[in-house]
């Protein structure tokens, strides 16, 4: 075995049978679904001691994630290097403005005429990496264009090196430093050079739907010739609601329309909208307003609060209007709005909002009779592009005597000297798109709001507090101040959650507890409307020691999964929404995690608000079915509360009427606790065919899983049967068995030698109780959609997650084994080993195990004690030539029972040897455990990272 960088050399360029290594192999560098050229480039930094990087174009686009992860390496005493230039004039003199702000950076100008170079040189503790291909430091060519760039690791002492670290000295030497009269001169010499790319076209006047709104437009116009009443649009803000509103009206061609809101200034702006689709004579458009009766118009534009009097609504007749659109529909439910859907009968309601989910349990889906047309949601509309980029930085907030703010700090502590300098600090830092501030300061409280704006002023950043006790013309006159550039914040509570439309934004701060996620998308998406000029909005989200922190990575990501897990890891990872970056400074994600560790996202108070969701979206009960089809909690949430034998007794609880037998009772437990989570294809789908049919040949069900791509032999055959007919869980589990907990009967027989069948008790309860066979039903078939995220021709899937009765199933044991398991069990041929890699408390057992990433590639492994060289169970590991090793690691207990598959692992001989370990001194075997297939760069930073 050579050491790791020769091997991975060897691996990528001479022959893939010597180990690789994720961090050290040669790769070809790609932006893919799953990976980004930026992920690459920040995992090298994380792990660097410096780096010189030769890149000719950068842009502003880019620095904010980059300023993020420096601002971390600043923390740890690690600099850098950049050399650029002035080539083509590419290079916007607002990128150099925005360098000059790094501390721990260095920027040269490269004086060769034609400097094109887009080369990465990171410098580690015995080795370099080099990045070097057609990526230059800019978002396109980092996040989504299609771009090649080679890694490759060496000594520093090689040919490749040498030759490397020569070209950067000349550079370097060549170069001149970065200055501010450099820059000046650049500056005003600078013209911006004209695309290429493209001819210019003319400008279409003529407005048409874009791709999401003809969707929208083909699903309500279903909904109108099924002669259903209403319907209900979510379209993320900015994503032009109103556009699509007009178009839906347009289509409709009604004899008399009305449009109803709650401002007048939206009333206004969407008649503008309504026209410019419309067309038609001005004059058919009006309003009805406190200042305005316009009735007699074709197209009427009435804020609820005229609309809605007695003595308005008496003047107008039921069937006035044939096509009424309800805006910021979410608001239906009160009781404005609920004289006016008393009294009109148009042929159709149309809703629209941004924000369904209500914080006052309004159910809004049910005002439009469940209707759901069409849903565009945030992710999606970023996806598509409809929305402006954005780039979220997660930062500590200050801390007053080593204590960060929190839900209780006094407004005294809020508003100190010493916080708003460093607020003021980090959002100079993180900057903004354009050439000038034009921010949204979201704060906790009125009082705050006012001084903050006085402060912000006094520093020399002209800033206005508005709050709810300011008149309508004093917010438009405001407004109008940030959009012509007079000020540079608005500083509020919760004013601008909705409603007020600034496309100008370039930065949204948040200097609060997030309180809901609906209230926190609310807030990001001010930002998010398009506008000339803006390529990216900065959202700086300052986080104290608050409760709530963990609603910030799941709101952020859309995430309604209450999943701990995945939370966890969305709190770690950097997150992408096509070219949105999402990023945390290390200690940010450290409040996350803490916040997250005190919070149970699972518990029933929250999965009754989940059922209630989904319930109030589609009209009746939800099954797991559904909580998979919406996007809403995972369904395996369910089958993992430890309070729930099944969903059906979670259904009993929220009220609903469901009758089961002891028996029905067991098997829905069964079917829900082990098969559910859909680990595993092979017994769901024999399920589904003998529900389907009675009876399966053996021969069918076989060539069905080799139509599914899963692997078919005796011992997973052997395995199916011993799961379904329970014989697996005949195993003592306090006073009885598991297999008794379950019904203690089999739910599959062998009708002959060759043919598969229900139970006679499972037939006849599946026939008799319509309940019990829904539920049962529902079951097999969301666990075959949860099956689709693994690999159905392995045992195991790479990087996915599993507990040990999981392994014990999977590996085809006979028995569930996995209570007396511990750390590994070696069996005649496969060994699974259990690894925890970072141990909770040094009273733990495992805590005399030190389990170490020997250089990123292999894991230092430990047998349990007291064993020897020679004991029977470390012979068998070191000297059966078919044994396979199976490696599972979680990063500590507090993470749960699951483990993530880090596939198969061989054991390094050369390391073996035997040790005392803890206080007593007891004999163990160690042993580095090298794994077959490098370790991805997301887990190793997800399970190793400090």
């Amino acid at each position: 075995m050579n050491e790791p960088l020769q091997d991975a050399i060897l691996n990528g360029l001479y022959d893939a049978n010597y180990p690789g290594h994720e961090l050290l192999s040669p790769k070809l560098l790609q932006n893919t679904k799953n990976d980004k050229i930026w992920l690459t480039l920040r995992q090298e930094l994380l792990t660097c001691r410096n780096f010189t990087w030769a890149v000719a174009f950068i842009t502003q686009d880019m620095l904010v994630p980059l300023k993020v992860v420096l601002a971390d390496l600043a923390a740890k005493g690690i600099k850098g290097t950049i050399i650029t230039g002035d080539y083509l004039a590419f290079n916007n003199p607002q990128v150099f403005h925005e360098l000059m702000k790094i501390p721990n950076l260095t920027v040269k100008i490269a004086a060769n005429n034609g400097f094109h170079a887009k080369g990465y040189l990171f410098e580690h503790d015995n080795w370099q990496t080099i990045v070097i291909g057609s990526a230059n430091f800019t978002r396109a060519a980092l996040l989504s264009n299609y771009e090649w760039a080679l890694k490759v690791s060496s000594r520093e002492n090689a040919a490749l090196a040498t030759q490397l670290a020569s070209q950067l000295q000349q550079l370097q030497e060549t170069s001149v430093p970065l200055t501010s009269q450099w820059l000046q001169a650049y500056e005003a010499n600078w013209v911006k050079p004209e695309s290429k790319l493209l001819p210019r076209v003319k400008q279409e006047t003529l407005i048409t739907p874009n791709q999401m709104q003809t969707a929208a437009l083909k699903e309500l116009k279903a909904l109108v010739d099924a002669g259903q009443k209403r319907g209900l649009v979510v379209s993320a803000t900015g994503t032009g609601k109103t556009y699509l509103g007009a178009f839906a009206v347009k289509d409709f061609a009604p004899r008399k329309f009305l449009y109803v809101v709650h401002r007048e200034q939206i009333a206004k702006k969407a008649l503008e909208s309504f026209y410019q689709v419309i067309g038609g004579e001005r004059s058919n458009y009006g309003l009805l307003t406190g200042h305005k009766h316009q009735l007699n118009c074709q197209y009427l534009f009435a804020t609820v609060q005229t609309l809605s009097q007695p003595e308005m609504l008496t003047s107008l007749e039921q069937d006035e209007f044939d096509y009424i659109l309800i805006d910021e529909a979410h608001r239906a439910a009160a009781p404005s709005y609920q004289r006016v859907f008393d009294h009109f009968t148009p042929k159709f309601w149309l809703g629209m909002t941004a924000t369904p989910e209500r914080m006052d349990d309004q159910d809004v889906y049910q005002l439009f009779d469940y209707n759901l047309a069409y849903e565009i949601r945030l992710r999606d509309a970023l996806e598509e592009k409809m929305l402006a980029p954005f780039h979220y930085v997660g930062v500590e907030d200050y801390e007053v005597d080593g204590e960060s703010i929190d839900e209780t700090t006094n407004l005294r502590y809020l508003v100190a000297p010493k916080r708003v300098d460093y607020v003021l600090k980090q959002i100079n830092y993180y900057g903004y798109c354009g050439n000038q501030a034009r921010g949204l300061v979201f704060c906790s409280r009125q009082e705050e709001a006012r001084e903050l704006a006085q402060l912000f002023t006094a520093k020399g950043h002209a800033a206005i507090a508005l709050t709810n006790e300011d008149s309508e013309a004093r917010r438009a006159q405001v407004v109008k101040q940030l959009e012509t550039g007079q000020i540079e914040y608005i500083v509020t509570v919760d004013l601008f959650n909705e409603g007020i439309d600034i496309p100008s934004l370039n930065q949204i701060v948040m200097l609060r507890n997030t309180q809901s996620s609906i209230v926190f998308i609310q807030q990001l998406g001010r930002g998010l409307r398009k506008y000339p000029g803006k390529d990216y909005v900065t959202v700086i989200d300052f986080i104290g020691n608050y409760k709530n922190n963990y609603l910030i990575p799941i709101a952020l990501n859309q995430d309604s999964s209450r999943s701990q897990d995945k939370a966890r890891e969305e709190s770690t990872l950097p997150g992408l929404i096509d070219v949105s970056t999402i990023n945390f400074s290390r200690i940010a994600s450290e409040k996350i995690l803490a916040s997250l560790d005190q919070v149970k996202l699972d518990g029933l108070k929250e999965l009754r608000q989940s059922y209630k969701d989904l319930q109030e979206k589609i009209g009746r009960p939800p099954l797991l079915f559904d909580f998979y089809q919406y996007g809403s909690t995972s369904p395996e949430v369910f089958a993992n509360n430890h309070s729930l034998q099944h969903y059906g007794q979670f259904l009993s609880k929220m009220g609903e009427t469901v009758e089961l037998d002891k028996y029905e009772n067991a098997v829905l437990s069964f079917v829900t606790k082990e098969l559910l989570n859909g680990k595993r294809l092979h017994e769901l789908r024999l399920l589904q065919l003998l529900l389907a049919k009675g009876q399966v040949n053996q021969e069918e069900y076989e060539q069905t899983l080799r139509r599914d791509y899963a692997y078919v032999d005796t011992a997973v055959l052997t395995s199916v049967e011993a799961i379904l007919s329970l014989s697996f869980f005949d195993i003592k589990q306090g006073k009885t068995t598991k297999k008794a907990q379950y019904g203690d009967q089999a739910l599959i027989m062998r009708s002959n030698l060759l043919d598969y069948c229900l139970s006679s008790q499972l037939q006849q309860a599946l026939k008799a109780n319509m309940t019990f066979k829904k539920l049962f039903v529902d079951v097999v078939k969301t666990g075959l959609l949860l099956n689709q995220k693994y690999d159905n021709q392995a045992q195991f899937t790479l990087y996915q997650q599993y507990d040990r009765k999981d392994v014990c199933r999977l590996l085809n044991w006979p028995k569930d084994v996995s209570a007396p398991m511990y750390g590994y069990r070696v069996d005649e041929r496969e060994t699974p080993i259990f690894i925890t890699y970072q141990k909770d408390s040094a009273e733990k057992r495992n805590a005399v195990y030190h389990n170490t990433l020997e250089d990123g590639r292999s894991l230092r492994w430990y047998t349990r004690s007291p064993r020897h060289l020679d004991s029977d169970e470390v012979q068998r590991l070191l000297n059966s030539p078919q044994m396979k090793l199976h490696l599972f690691v979680k990063k500590s207990d507090a993470i749960g029972k699951q483990f993530f598959y880090l596939g198969e692992a061989e054991i390094q001989k050369e390391t073996v040897k035997e040790e005392l370990l803890g206080p007593k001194k007891k004999a163990a075997v160690g042993m580095n455990l090298l794994l077959k297939h490098p370790l991805e760069a997301r887990m190793y930073e997800l399970l190793f990272a400090k």
